[in-house]
């Protein structure tokens, strides 16, 4: 490709000479002898024409205005036609001002020289004139350049268009793909938590489904409280394994009351709640549910363990965890129809000393919620069944607790059946089989 600056200089130019005087032609070539020049010469308009069709590099025409036949005007118009970039220009011994009018006019003619010319004005004249078509024809090779190189441009532009098209898409495909791993790792992060929140209370066989509802109610007590979706999934997950600490815990203690252990005991079962935060601190993640988990039995007052914390240096998910675990332990102690309103009257009592008040307002409407599915009202007209897992259906209500052959409490008793309980129940019976069916309540 050829640059701006590549201009060929050393090219002579052709320059055609036209008159019917034979003396003047040969006037004109010795002129420009030695000149940079390639001449030609035409004695007639009409010869002039011809050599003009087998030269279009021609880059001056000199041509007499005074011929037979053809006058010089009438040559130059019909040059400039088939040449209309090569310099005219109008030799006349006359001061035929129509003439040069129509030269300049029709014929786009550059100068007009009078007759007889002087060599020198004539010379520099020519050499203007030769400079003037040498610019427009390197203009012309520069436009031409310049065509090419917008087309190849505009061909680039064309390929990085459909190149970003196609990079934006598969960045697009990409973005999908991980979009949909990272909600597997989501799901599969929330079943790895479900799945430790059941071998826990494997482990302590009397809390059943502790763990399940004390999340429940804590996710119902945050959102109430307009606490941040980060912080409502974080008090979730430390609700569901606030007791994993437990596990190093003997059977015997996990019999007892706090209340009812000794000295021994006591001190060993205060250590479950920074245990439970070392045994999942090597999971970034949950990290902050770890925090929770060390302090859901801290006290408002100061009096809790095991750093006694109090008011508000208590993280506020620990705060709600240790009021819902209170009242999942006191529901299960109770066997009343009255049952959450017991509880309820005595948590009020617990408020400014063992739990922060501030939580106070956001507690009924959670553990009613939570409990009046779990406490099957008696007196309907309903009788209980047992079914085998693939005969339950959608809609059903559980009448008690459904355990694997293990002995991990899968649904809890007052749920209503969904499809992805069902579906999840056929998937734990074909692993950890149970020897019962399921037990459900249908109409009378």
């Amino acid at each position: 490709m050829e640059t701006v600056n590549e201009i060929k200089s050393d090219t002579p130019v052709e320059i055609l000479f036209v008159d019917d005087e034979k003396n003047v032609l040969q006037s004109l070539r010795r002129l420009c002898i030695e000149g940079n020049y390639s001449v030609i010469l035409a004695n007639s308009g009409e010869e002039a024409l011809e050599i003009l069709k087998n030269n279009p590099n021609i880059g001056l025409i000199v041509s007499d205005q005074r011929m037979p036949a053809m006058t010089g005007s009438e040559f130059l118009e019909k040059a400039k036609e088939m040449l209309p970039d090569t310099v005219r220009i109008l030799l006349t011994g006359y001061a035929d001002i129509n003439a040069v009018a129509d030269a300049i006019n029709k014929g786009g003619a550059y100068r007009y020289i009078t007759k007889p010319w002087n060599d020198e004005e004539l010379l520099q004249i020519i050499g203007d004139a030769v400079r003037r078509y040498s610019l427009i024809k390197e203009n012309k090779r520069l436009q031409e350049i310049i065509k090419k190189q917008n087309e190849e441009l505009k061909k680039w532009n064309s390929q990085l268009e459909y190149f970003v098209q196609e990079q934006t898409l598969e960045i697009q495909n990409k973005n999908k793909e991980l979009e949909k791993l990272n909600k597997n790792l989501k799901v599969n992060f929330k079943n790895s938590i479900h799945a430790f929140s059941s071998l826990i209370e494997l482990r302590d066989k009397k809390t059943g489904n502790h763990s399940r509802n004390v999340a429940e109610m804590s996710t119902k007590i945050a959102r109430a409280m307009n606490l941040s979706a980060g912080e409502v999934e974080t008090i979730a997950i430390a609700a569901l394994l606030h007791d994993i600490g437990k596990i190093g815990i003997p059977d015997v203690a996990l019999l007892l009351e706090i209340d009812e252990m000794d000295t021994e005991a006591r001190n060993e079962y205060m250590q479950h709640p920074v245990r439970g935060q070392a045994a999942i601190d090597s999971v970034e993640d949950l990290r902050e549910a770890g925090v929770l988990i060390r302090h859901h039995h801290e006290w408002h007052n100061g009096m809790g363990f095991p750093d006694k914390l109090s008011g508000e240096k208590i993280p506020v998910g620990a705060r709600i965890i240790a009021i819902t675990d209170f009242i999942e332990r006191e529901f299960r102690k109770l066997n009343a129809d009255n049952a959450i309103q017991l509880v309820l009257d005595k948590i009020k009592k617990e408020f400014g000393k063992r739990f922060d008040p501030q939580i106070s307002p956001f507690i009924e409407a959670p553990v009613r919620e939570v409990y009046s599915k779990i406490s099957l009202k008696t007196g309907t007209k309903m009788v209980e069944m047992e079914l085998s897992v693939n005969d339950i259906k959608e809609g059903l209500l559980l009448s008690r607790d459904v355990k694997s052959g293990t002995g991990i409490i899968l649904l809890s008793k007052g749920t209503t059946l969904k499809w992805k309980n069902i579906q999840a129940l056929r998937r734990y019976y074909q692993l950890d089989p149970s020897e019962t069916g399921i037990f459900v309540l249908v109409p009378r």
